[in-house]
């Protein structure tokens, strides 16, 4: 069908611009002519050339990818386009795809046999392909040549050398180049390379060893026995923080693969080389223990190891019912890891370690006991930890006793069960606090960090609410030394903010909590105090800022912000959860217990106490709060937060992350900046992986962000894909009404943009969740959800869902056409207009599902609202279409006289409504169902 009118003027207008601003070489001036032009056309014709003349703009662009796809839509119209062929053989040569663009020149040949261009082309690209095909093959000797460069003790070139580096660690990403290094003798000549004690040719070869092993199993199994664990586990040890993390790469692709074997049925083209896997796995974790004790072994070695651990001993799902390996780790290494958790590199003799380490130990240490299955295992591992506490602390030694109460401070940050066992023990809590008083200062910095760990702990919160605030208050006024003191003040401000945010419920004074806030600010800001230090001021304001006064004070300190988010992006990870509490504190995102008025009644009358809400809580200072962060640059802090690796953040430390994000994003008007600032990136991880709250609160942010951004920019590439999965975990039943709501409307979004996006929403099972919702007692979800299964209907697989026979599905949708609700109806009928036009054997159907189908649509084409007045004319216009005997009996109907009236209708000139009517008109008198000169204007 032609185009005519306003729309066919404006397209050729903005074709003819965009020619004019191609021929000047503009080439983003003529895309965005072509692009609107492409909008306002509904002639494939004229879109087809459209598209074909966008595709050399893109060529001139150097955008490869849009050339491509913009030439294939107009070969899908045309596939005897010369044109659009010859600029799609173009794009696919520089995407590397040559045998698909000898293909299109060879089409375009045969179109035109005698053009020199394409003759040129062909023999150019011949040449071309022949080419890469003789690289393909001297790839043996291309590897030979860089492990040459690079094991020549005589090269001097070191950007040489550097080059081939980077060549032999791209070349082991892909499986073909791996394989290549491999069957090269690859990896005695990497061997040699790590043997060459120069630390930029050690880092090549493990992360060329990193691509051999990942997703291979035969090959990391023969790196394994080649190599050796000793080797790789003394490279692990080594005193250089980017090798030790290489190190633990290249063992963590190994352990991987390996683990992934054990789960394989068959192993395809493996099976000849493979061997058990599981004594090699076995080998590895007993290595990893090893080296926790090991002398020789540097602070990023043995943090490596515990990483290590972390990631492959407990069970990735507690659906799996073997918990073997952690138990096999407790019997055989728990005391090493105890030993690590307790270490103190101010005391001799003591094992080195970085300032995280103690934080990955209590990971380690909690990941072991929640893996645990039964009262008799987790009874097994308090023994273990009470015999270890109960040995350091029962000898005369001081420094025993130092380890003991650190050991215990271990615990207690992770399985605090255990922590708490340990803390019981006689002598231990009276060691704490003697040794608040010793003149020795790692004897107070340890004293005073494990009264602070164990004033959280219920059993303990009593006793060292009566007798540490006053040896905590000494210890502040008194000791000279600001690592002490920002560490006794922590411990006044945790034991302080005990009633949480509970406005009635303070321990201290009116304004103690603002003078402790002020002064864990100003240390926060100093920069002349060791960061290890400083974030002890971060763990303080975590425990203030339950206190709506210090929040509003803080979010007015500029610099304390600055001060805590350049601390959240350092090295030391260990300030990660005390960062996410107070950002959480700040922004009020903790979980609030609503208490019903009833409830309230009956707690005044039991003269219960009751919380009190801070006047400083309310919303309109929260809105504030958010928006003075996020003008402070707390969304980078955040995103370099969920970037790191570190065992530090833990589900706990991701789940506060989590509920931060949202808050930020509640206000619509803030999401564009948070996503520009990477919270969208950032969220994805977190909806996939952590606590279920945390999960859920992430999956509910990237729903409000998809509701309002385009998410083609938001979640750009594949990424976009990825985040389905978490918005339809938000259509569960045990999610709220408006988490329901804001993922049906998020999936309605992503509905609309492409094939691929519905296809990957059918896969993650939303369709059923979707249609489960249409009947839904509120408005407003049943109305999403229909918004969203039309969106959902343009794909073939929900199509055949309304073709299959016994399903009410299309009734339901006709009589949602009939509902009062506008936007119900108009969803509905939009679904309708959609499915009859691409399903015609649904047109019959809709006369056969409900007795009101005529009333329904009848209704449709009279009301005052133009979009319901499209959607019924289209609709008719398509049952007409299909079927003569539906057309007849709409003749026969009112329907005629009202499409008679609609297609006279001057004030709507060429409306799609008028334009669909005279339509539907002309089809009746196709079939002979009315004359011609009805109406007299019918074209």
């Amino acid at each position: 069908m032609g185009e005519s009118g306003p729309d066919k003027a404006n397209s050729e207008t903005l074709k003819e611009e965009g020619n004019k601003h191609f021929k000047a070489g503009d080439y983003e001036a003529a895309i965005t002519c072509y692009t609107k032009a492409i909008h306002l056309s509904n002639d494939k014709i004229v879109k087809a050339v459209l598209h074909r003349n966008r595709s050399a703009c893109h060529l001139k662009l150097d955008d490869y990818v849009k050339a491509e796809e913009d030439a294939s839509k107009a070969i899908e119209v045309d596939g005897g386009d010369v044109k659009a062929l010859f600029r799609r053989s173009q794009a696919l040569e520089k995407l590397g795809r040559l045998d698909q663009a000898i293909l299109d020149l060879q089409r375009c040949l045969t179109l035109e046999p005698k053009n020199k261009v394409f003759q040129e082309a062909v023999r150019n690209l011949g040449i071309h392909a022949q080419e890469k095909a003789r690289i393909m093959l001297s790839t043996d000797s291309r590897v030979d040549q860089m492990f040459q460069i690079l094991l020549d003790p005589e090269e001097k070139d070191a950007e040489k050398q550097q080059k081939a580096a980077q060549n032999l660690i791209v070349l082991a990403r892909e499986d073909a180049g791996a394989e290549k290094i491999f069957q090269s003798d690859g990896i005695r000549l990497l061997l040699r390379m790590l043997e060459t004690k120069k630390s930029d040719m050690i880092l090549a070869a493990l992360r060329a060893l990193v691509g051999l092993c990942t997703g291979h199993q035969s090959r990391s199994m023969a790196i394994l026995s080649a190599i050796g664990m000793d080797k790789l586990c003394s490279v692990m040890a080594l005193d250089d923080e980017a090798i030790s993390v290489a190190a633990c790469s290249v063992l963590h692709a190994m352990f991987d693969s390996l683990k992934e074997g054990m789960k394989r049925d068959f192993r395809g083209k493996e099976a000849a080389i493979v061997l058990d896997p599981s004594r090699h796995i076995k080998s590895m974790v007993h290595h990893f223990l090893e080296m926790l004790t090991q002398s020789g072994v540097s602070s990023h070695g043995r943090e490596n190891a515990l990483n290590m651990l972390i990631k492959v001993v407990p069970r990735q799902s507690f659906r799996d019912p073997d918990n073997g390996m952690t138990l096999s780790v407790i019997d055989q290494g728990l005391k090493k890891i105890l030993e690590v958790g307790g270490a103190l590199v101010e005391v001799p003799r003591s094992l080195s370690v970085t300032e995280s380490t103690r934080m990955s130990a209590s990971v380690l240490l909690n990941k072991l006991f929640s893996d645990l299955k039964c009262d008799a295992e987790r009874e097994n591992f308090h023994k273990l930890c009470e015999d270890y506490v109960r040995s350091l602390f029962e000898g005369n030694d001081v420094d025993g006793k130092l380890h003991a109460i650190q050991t215990v401070s271990c615990l207690l940050q992770g399985p605090s069960d255990a922590g708490n066992r340990t803390l019981e023990l006689t002598g231990i809590m009276d060691s704490i606090i003697s040794l608040c008083a010793s003149e020795r200062e790692i004897d107070q910095q340890v004293a005073v960090e494990a009264l602070i760990h164990a004033a959280g702990k219920a059993k303990r919160a009593s006793f060292i609410t009566a007798n540490g605030v006053t040896l905590l208050k000494d210890i502040y006024k008194k000791n000279e030394n600001d690592a002490i003191r920002i560490r006794a003040l922590v411990g006044l401000c945790k034991l302080g903010s005990a009633g949480g945010t509970d406005f009635s419920m303070k321990q201290f004074a009116e304004g103690s909590t603002n003078k402790l806030a002020k002064q864990c600010r100003k240390w926060l800001c100093n920069e002349t105090i060791q960061p290890s230090t400083r974030r002890w001021a971060v763990e303080g304001l975590a425990y203030l800022t339950f206190d709506a006064d210090v929040k509003e004070e803080f979010v007015e300190d500029k610099a304390a912000l600055q001060a805590m988010f350049t601390l959240a992006k350092s090295q030391d990870k260990t300030v990660l959860f005390a960062v996410a509490s107070t950002l959480v504190n700040c922004t009020n995102s903790y979980d609030k217990e609503e208490i019903e008025p009833q409830m309230l009644e009956l707690a005044k009358y039991a003269k219960q106490h009751i919380p009190e809400e801070h006047p400083k809580d309310k919303k309109e200072f929260v809105e504030t709060r958010v928006h003075k962060l996020l003008a402070a640059g707390v969304v980078s802090a955040l995103v370099c937060m969920v970037k790191n690796e570190s065992p530090a953040l833990t589900d706990s430390s991701k789940e506060l992350i989590s509920r931060v994000f949202l808050a930020l994003v509640d206000k619509s008007e803030e999401r564009g900046n948070v996503v520009a600032q990477g919270g969208g990136k950032a969220l994805i991880p977190l909806a996939l992986e952590g606590t279920d709250v945390g999960k859920t609160k992430a999956a509910q942010a990237l729903a409000k962000i998809t509701i309002t951004s385009n998410p083609e920019i938001a979640f750009p590439g594949e990424r976009i894909y990825e985040v389905v999965r978490p918005l339809v975990s938000l259509l569960h039943l045990d999610r709220t009404g408006l988490q329901n709501f804001e993922a049906l409307m998020a999936l309605t979004n992503l509905a609309g943009i492409s094939e691929r996006l519905r296809s990957k929403i059918i896969k993650e099972k939303a369709v059923p969740m979707i249609e489960g919702y249409m009947f839904e007692e509120h408005e407003m979800i049943r109305v999403s959800a229909t918004e969203c299964m039309c969106n959902m209907a343009i794909s073939k697989e929900v199509q055949d869902l309304f073709l299959a026979e016994g399903s009410d599905r299309l009734k339901l949708m006709v009589l949602y056409s009939g509902e009062d609700d506008e936007r119900l109806r108009c969803a509905a009928s939009g679904a309708l207009a959609m499915l009859t036009s691409l399903q015609p054997k649904l047109c019959t159907r809709i006369t056969q599902v409900t007795a009101h189908w005529l009333e329904i649509l009848q209704a449709l084409l009279l009301s005052e609202n133009k979009e319901l007045q499209h959607r019924g004319t289209i609709i008719v216009l398509n049952m007409m279409t299909a079927d003569r005997e539906v057309a007849e009996k709409l003749m026969e109907s009112e329907v005629l006289e009202i499409l008679s009236v609609l297609a006279k209708n001057e004030e709507g000139g060429k409306s799609t409504v008028t334009k669909a009517a005279k339509d539907c008109l002309s089809k009746a008198v196709e079939y002979g169902l009315i004359k011609p000169n009805e109406p007299p204007q019918l074209d």
